[in-house]
């Protein structure tokens, strides 16, 4: 990956390259995404500039996340729910899936990005989608509960959740200062990019 001077390269692979330009959208301590939907780790990237969202780069690869068809003629497409009723989850206005085919208990909110494995049915342009799962999940350890506005709140001040789509244990009610794991998704929360899907009390004040 260049940057847009030049002196930024990464390369992920070493053989059968192509290479896109795009914008560098996220952009963490050990990862960054491209145009949304694009994954790298921060360990490929070289030159004298430090990369930061909104630059523009060059990225060089021969793999690319945001989808492509696999060995088993299906594809992966990376995008966000955009709407998440009782039955289905939209990833926009036109396209949805059932819930039923979301994998290991996840249930996607609004804002989440999905990993969405998919087939296109023969002789048509209708998209089979196959199973559904976090475009990016981690557990996160002992921290600590910033603040609960009625049924929302924030973990360590940068994870967002909401008691409408959380996991706890049975009788836990989240307070401030509370110590607890979580379990995150990455996911577009107003200013926050991480959603906590389960929490699980360490240490209550």
């Amino acid at each position: 990956m260049r940057g847009s001077r030049g002196c930024c390269k990464v390369v992920l692979c070493d053989s059968n390259l192509r290479s896109i330009q795009g914008v560098v959208t996220t952009f963490c301590t050990d990862y960054g995404r491209i145009d949304g939907s694009i994954y790298f780790s921060t360990d490929a990237v070289t030159g004298n500039v430090p990369l930061k969202a909104g630059q523009k780069v060059d990225a060089i690869s021969d793999h690319f996340d945001d989808s492509g068809p696999s060995d088993l003629g299906t594809s992966v497409l990376i995008s966000r729910a955009t709407l998440v009723t009782k039955d289905a989850v939209y990833i926009n206005k036109d396209t949805c899936f059932s819930l039923s085919i979301v994998r290991d208990g996840f249930v996607p909110y609004k804002g989440d990005w999905l990993e969405v494995e998919y087939c296109v049915q023969p002789g048509t342009s209708n998209i089979n989608a196959l199973s559904v799962k976090p475009m990016n999940c981690r557990h996160v350890d002992e921290v600590c509960i910033s603040s609960v506005h009625g049924r929302h709140g924030v973990v360590d001040d940068t994870i967002f959740f909401t008691l409408d789509s959380l996991k706890l244990p049975a009788g836990y009610v989240p307070q401030p200062n509370d110590i607890v794991d979580v379990v995150i998704v990455e996911s577009v929360q107003a200013c926050y990019i991480w959603r906590a899907v389960s929490m699980t009390p360490v240490h209550i004040l």
